[in-house]
Protein backbone atom coordinates (compact mmCIF):
# COMPACT_ATOMS: atom_id res chain seq x y z
CA UNK A 1 0.00 0.00 0.00
CA UNK A 2 1.50 3.33 -1.13
CA UNK A 3 1.82 6.00 1.54
CA UNK A 4 -0.35 8.98 2.35
CA UNK A 5 1.05 12.48 1.60
CA UNK A 6 -1.01 15.51 2.50
CA UNK A 7 -3.66 17.06 0.81
CA UNK A 8 -3.49 21.19 -0.35
CA UNK A 9 -6.91 22.68 0.22
CA UNK A 10 -7.74 26.07 -1.91
CA UNK A 11 -10.39 28.77 -1.29
CA UNK A 12 -11.32 31.01 -3.44
CA UNK A 13 -10.22 34.34 -1.30
CA UNK A 14 -11.19 38.10 -3.22
CA UNK A 15 -11.74 36.33 -6.43
CA UNK A 16 -8.64 34.83 -6.56
CA UNK A 17 -7.72 31.14 -5.00
CA UNK A 18 -5.00 30.35 -2.14
CA UNK A 19 -3.94 27.81 0.15
CA UNK A 20 -5.58 27.26 3.46
CA UNK A 21 -2.38 26.49 4.45
CA UNK A 22 -1.12 29.69 4.38
CA UNK A 23 -3.98 31.31 5.69
CA UNK A 24 -3.01 33.00 9.69
CA UNK A 25 -4.21 31.65 12.60
CA UNK A 26 -7.26 33.69 13.20
CA UNK A 27 -8.29 32.86 9.13
CA UNK A 28 -7.60 29.51 9.87
CA UNK A 29 -9.67 29.48 13.04
CA UNK A 30 -12.39 31.38 10.98
CA UNK A 31 -12.27 28.96 7.93
CA UNK A 32 -12.48 25.98 10.04
CA UNK A 33 -15.95 26.90 11.99
CA UNK A 34 -17.84 27.75 9.14
CA UNK A 35 -21.33 26.55 8.35
CA UNK A 36 -21.80 25.07 4.43
CA UNK A 37 -25.56 25.38 3.33
CA UNK A 38 -27.35 23.08 1.21
CA UNK A 39 -31.04 22.67 -0.22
Amino acid sequence: MPKRQKCEVYTRVMGYHRPVSQFNTGKKSEYYSRTYFTE
